[in-house]
């Protein structure tokens, strides 16, 4: 059994938990607000980001591209064909090259902003980084989410999947980090319907159920969240 920190908006977490679910994997999630920088948390991350995955004899799995990579190594070939990380070299790079540009590039001009400013601050105090939503930082992510759904539009209308014939890491990094943001009401899906048809067959498989049945206290979720239909 796995043991998984994370926050249940980290959307770094979302495409861990999202790979799991894609193979089966039995794991126990422990909630963890990094913000809190908790002696125990660091102990396994000094980095104090999520997520962390705890394999039994194993040294702790720090950050979704190094878990990622780890159960590829330990479970790739037990599923066959629904490994999410394909067999030949060409395929592989440009997996983790989309995978990349979600974990990093659009965590960093979009879902990261706005999951901080509209979710983190409330359960931060004033030493921790909270207080009012900052409104340039939000209204800067949201126009950098239209071109990164452009550009998902794009991958979508020239291939079956994001990264090629068949689903991969690279579709569930990006489908974690818009269901962060869409949860807030922040992805334009009218702008792009390649991107929402392939958004919606993401979101419609078993994998994201436990996701869309997550809600946040005070934070209603948007009309287009547990929508498969949207």
């Amino acid at each position: 059994m796995y043991t998984l920190f994370h926050h249940p908006f980290c959307p770094h977490s979302r495409f861990i938990r999202l790979v799991l679910g894609e193979y089966g994997i039995d794991f126990r999630l422990v909630d963890e607000r990094v913000w809190e920088r908790r002696e125990a948390f660091l102990a396994l991350n000094p980095a104090a980001t999520t997520p962390v995955l705890i394999a039994e004899r194993q040294p702790a799995i720090p950050g979704a591209g190094i878990i990622a990579e780890y159960l590829d190594e330990a479970h790739g070939m037990e599923v066959d064909e629904r490994r999410l990380l394909p067999r030949s070299i060409g395929e592989r790079i440009e997996v983790r090259r989309l995978m990349a540009w979600f974990n990093d590039k659009f965590f960093e001009e979009a879902s990261n902003p706005l999951v901080t400013e509209r979710i983190y601050k409330r359960f931060m105090s004033e030493q921790e980084g909270g207080g009012s939503p900052a409104t340039d930082v939000i209204r800067a992510a949201k126009a950098n989410v239209r071109y990164h759904l452009a550009y998902i539009g794009w991958l979508a209308r020239t291939r079956n999947y994001l990264a090629g014939d068949r689903l991969t890491y690279a579709d569930l990094a990006a489908a974690a980090h818009l269901s962060a943001i869409d949860y807030l009401g922040d992805v334009p899906w009218n702008e792009d319907d390649a991107a929402k048809a392939w958004y919606a067959r993401v979101k419609s498989r078993p994998s994201f159920r436990p996701l869309l049945s997550e809600w946040l206290a005070g934070v209603p979720a948007s009309r287009t969240y547990v929508d498969l239909d949207f």
